[in-house]
């Protein structure tokens, strides 16, 4: 699960990428995702895939993408617009029982948070905390690669329940 800013040239000194231009950054981040995607994965792309609106420049990119695709709306997404491959702005999916919000935003309460359900977000290059079972999934927070689904169980077990958590019908934190 990822967002990547593809031909997006100010987001290397934005966001203190590490690579001179956006060919090197282009292709790192490729590779990148192809040494951890293999052909039959499905990966996310939380918003903000791609910076130009060009249908053909990103069908481009995504076939040199190993997996399946599925696109959500970010605010540089208009090539996705009247698109097939627009899943639209947000995602909730279950992995063994456990509810999963994307959204390319960050949200404050998302649906079910008040029972752990989990939110991933891009949007903010890493310069967001996190509150409770919320996580940003952009590649800035990850060495430029895209997060498995593993990771993002192993650190979602680490974090602090949402904050209006409900248990036994009165929120967790309540004074």
């Amino acid at each position: 699960m990822s967002t990547s800013y593809y031909f997006h040239k100010n987001i290397i000194r934005y966001s203190n990428r590490p690579f001179n231009d956006i060919n090197e950054m282009n292709e790192e981040m490729i590779y990148r995702h192809n040494s951890v995607v293999k052909k039959g994965d499905i990966t996310i792309h939380a918003g903000d895939f791609l910076l130009v609106n060009n249908k053909d420049l990103a069908e481009k990119i995504i076939k040199r993408l190993n997996g399946k695709h599925i696109f959500l709306m970010g605010s540089h997404d208009r090539w996705l617009k009247n698109n097939q491959r627009n899943a639209g702005y947000i995602l909730e999916l279950k992995y063994r029982k456990q509810l999963i919000v994307i959204c390319h935003y960050a949200m404050r309460t998302w649906n079910r948070s008040h029972y752990n359900s989990w939110h991933l977000y891009a949007h903010s290059h890493g310069r967001l905390p996190s509150i409770g079972k919320s996580m940003d999934i952009g590649v800035d927070c990850n060495n430029y690669y895209p997060f498995s689904l593993d990771q993002i169980i192993s650190i979602m077990e680490t974090k602090e329940d949402n904050p209006n958590l409900i248990v036994n019908g009165k929120k967790k934190y309540d004074k």
